[in-house]
């Protein structure tokens, strides 16, 4: 149901899912792993990261917010505050 939010996205925490993967593909995962000083949490979330990328999906809000902005918007950046006092 849209607009449903359950008591674990309530309080900020991801639900975990659970992936089988043949031994051999786990071996050479964890091998992956230590190569690239990563855990296995790093390479799933860059392994996905990359398949959205593959099916031109956004990655995050910046990127959706970007890409709902079209090709012609242009980023202007914003100019370093002056050493403005903060207030008391």
């Amino acid at each position: 149901m849209l607009g449903r939010l359950d008591a674990s996205e309530k309080d900020g925490v991801m639900p975990g899912k659970r992936v089988q993967i043949d031994e051999e593909a786990w071996r050479q995962l964890d091998l992956l792993a230590h190569d690239q000083m990563k855990d296995f949490q790093e390479l799933a979330d860059e392994a996905f990261r990359d398949l959205l990328r593959k099916y031109g999906r956004p990655v995050d809000l910046k990127d959706a917010l970007r890409r709902s902005a079209g090709v012609s918007a242009t980023v202007h950046p914003l100019k370093p505050a002056r050493g403005k006092k903060p207030r008391s």
